[in-house]
């Protein structure tokens, strides 16, 4: 797995670069601040790392401390974060974290500790999600659609486990 991460990371990379340039320009001209954003989330067995993905809301998103969710329609979110949010390339740097070990190519998307920490104490069996490394895509995402409440979660669960208990390179192929 870890060989099919490294490789099919660093290909991407190299397939992905030019459009990973075009967005960081867009990015710098069309708002202030930086053009990568770092986010704590948590892996696996529940260590915490630094997620990057290309920043696509306002720098002052969060500005009171308190973490939310992102919404259908959110605010917060720029002009061109709209659009590279639609098309999934503010993940791309996340092959990065794949490259150094942190994340896989597939496996249940890591969420920040906050979020944990709220669906441990709601949803049985939250944690079991951890004892495999979170992926840039898994199950979850290709099974159900983009969700931002408790309920979502507890069922997107229900496909990150299936991807635990079964995970193989035949999985990660599929998905």
């Amino acid at each position: 797995k870890r060989v099919f991460d490294v490789v099919g990371a660093g290909a991407l990379l190299a397939l992905a670069a030019p459009v990973m340039l075009l967005t960081a320009v867009a990015i710098r001209l069309d708002s202030r601040g930086p053009v990568f954003y770092r986010q704590e989330r948590v892996g696996q067995g529940g260590r915490t790392f630094q997620c990057i993905k290309f920043r696509s809301m306002r720098v002052d998103a969060e500005r009171d401390g308190v973490p939310r969710w992102a919404q259908a329609g959110d605010p917060r979110v720029t002009r061109v974060g709209r659009v590279i949010r639609q098309l999934r390339i503010d993940e791309l740097p996340q092959l990065i974290n794949v490259v150094s070990g942190e994340m896989s190519l597939v496996g249940p998307r890591p969420e920040r500790p906050a979020f944990v920490a709220q669906l441990r104490e709601s949803i049985r069996f939250y944690d079991v999600r951890h004892s495999v490394k979170p992926g840039v895509t898994g199950w979850a995402q290709v099974r159900y659609s983009y969700g931002a409440s408790v309920e979502d979660a507890a069922r997107k669960l229900q496909f990150d486990l299936y991807y635990v208990k079964n995970h193989s390179l035949f999985l990660d192929l599929l998905i």
